[in-house]
């Protein structure tokens, strides 16, 4: 991990520095700006020579619809140098991010190259470590208990009638009785749901240790196991007599045991020490031992890079969410735009005048504070056009082919024919086209009635399902 940190901060570096007569947009926050600079350094490099890498259709229609009238070379630009620019800053968070899991793994790691194992202080209780070491070609890992150096105290505990009868049963694991037993006991110092402390020991640590574990040997073998309890002021014991049975084991398991069984002898026999050996030599074998941690950082790397990809590509999707979230807003103001036409054209407005009207009313509203309005927008880009000097059909022709919906361009094209063939019916066809949006807004409306009932389905029959249970529970508790 430490060779990946070191590439990805030593590329943002050089990246960094040969951007840095790069200008960042005046909108972009105090920590992307870097991430700015060596985007828009990119993106001129690679258009330049891979231009198929930044050329899709879609986005650049959506972004000249998004923002009509603006320079389409300067939208596209903007808008692939700030995707680029998200996708580094996740790469370049993500990776301090692995990279500080990966230091906060390292700090774990207390195995010596000696292969010593270093203790706390007295009373801080234990922990258990994972080792694992090459023999013959094959790693074997070990979890090794590691208890803490211990203070001398007077016993003082009293034994529980309830817990001494409990005991048998509580230190089984996975034997089925006392009478045979071939896995490892639970021989714990403490035993959820009493306070007791207990202390083990064994008659045979050769078979059975204090930790529980067991070393069954050719023959049958009874141990007795020796439990003091510890409890403020108050002290007992109990002895439990145990049947040490030898299980079936293949090669490889015979040999894990003998391992085992040398590094918990290492750890049992020096805890009065700061630390421990962990065996060197095993069947005439040398050992080398490394200490086994948990390491996720490469794979939340290959996770952040993965985000960083998502990001990037995703970006096109929300371009075109944005854009089909504008021709909704549009065609619901359509109605109204309409309405307004027939109003203003009604009352002996040119289409010209209307659409000016029209657009210096929205213009005054924007300036006290009003909602933006794509398709006020839209009419107040066909009226600069017009200001600028285009013909009226071409203005017109313009605003629909803008807006992208059947809706505009049919209005547009009946305010062109009227243009052309001097169309004295176009009052009446306006009317037609006002109760037409009047009607098709009602069916968008019911249309998004039921969409929201079907939503809504599955709460209610969670609820109702929450509302049974209240019900029924009283009824089958009382019963």
């Amino acid at each position: 991990m430490y060779w990946i940190m070191s590439v990805v901060l030593g590329s943002f570096l050089t990246l960094l520095l040969l951007a840095r007569r790069e200008q960042p947009p005046e909108q972009a926050g105090t920590l992307l700006k870097p991430f700015y600079r060596i985007a828009a350094w990119l993106y001129k490099r690679i258009s330049t020579r891979f231009p198929r890498l930044f050329a899709s259709r879609q986005v650049e229609t959506d972004l000249s619809q998004l923002h009509p009238g603006e320079a389409k070379g300067c939208l596209k630009t903007d808008y692939y140098v700030k995707k680029t620019a998200l996708s580094l800053a996740v790469v370049f968070a993500g990776t301090l991010l692995c990279g500080a899991v990966h230091l906060g793994v390292q700090g774990e790691v207390i195995l010596g190259e000696d292969g010593r194992v270093p203790r706390g202080s007295y009373g801080e209780g234990s922990f258990e470590i994972t080792v694992a070491v090459d023999y013959e070609g094959e790693e074997i890992t070990f979890q090794v208990p590691v208890d803490y150096r211990k203070l001398s105290r007077e016993e003082s505990e009293k034994l529980l009638e309830d817990f001494s009868d409990r005991l048998p049963q509580l230190i089984l694991g996975e034997n089925i009785s006392l009478e045979s037993v071939s896995g490892n006991l639970k021989l714990e110092r403490r035993y959820e749901g009493y306070p007791f402390l207990v202390e083990w020991n064994s008659s045979n640590l050769c078979l059975i240790d204090a930790g529980g574990n067991v070393y069954p040997e050719d023959k049958p073998q009874q141990v007795t196991l020796l439990a003091r309890f510890t409890y403020e002021d108050y002290s007992d014991e109990k002895e439990l007599t145990v049947t040490v049975m030898q299980p079936e084991l293949d090669a490889e398991e015979e040999r894990y045991r003998e391992l085992e069984k040398l590094v918990l002898e290492a750890e049992a026999a020096s805890r009065e020490q700061d630390s421990f050996q962990l065996p060197r030599e095993f069947r005439g074998r040398d050992l080398s031992w490394r200490q086994v941690t948990e390491d996720n950082s490469l794979a939340l790397w290959m996770a952040v890079i993965a985000a960083a990809a998502t990001v990037y590509m995703f970006s096109d999707r929300d371009l075109h969410e944005q854009l089909e979230k504008r021709r909704q807003a549009m065609r619901r103001e359509y109605p109204e735009l309409v309405h307004k036409l027939v109003l203003f054209v009604g009352a002996g407005m040119t289409i010209r005048g209307a659409f000016q009207k029209m657009a210096g009313d929205y213009t005054e509203k924007r300036k006290e504070g009003g909602a933006l309005s794509p398709a006020y927008e839209e009419l107040l880009y066909t009226c600069r056009e017009l200001y600028s000097g285009a013909s009226e059909g071409a203005a017109y022709e313009h605003f629909g082919r803008r807006t992208g919906l059947q809706e505009y361009i049919r209005l547009c094209t009946l305010l062109t024919q009227n243009l052309k063939r001097g169309n004295s019916m176009l009052l009446e066809r306006l009317r037609e086209e006002a109760d037409r949006a009047a009607e098709q807004r009602l069916q968008q409306s019911r249309k998004l009635g039921e969409e929201a009932g079907t939503k809504l389905l599955i709460p209610m029959v969670m609820m109702l399902a929450v509302i049974m249970v209240m019900i029924m529970l009283p009824a089958f508790s009382g019963m």
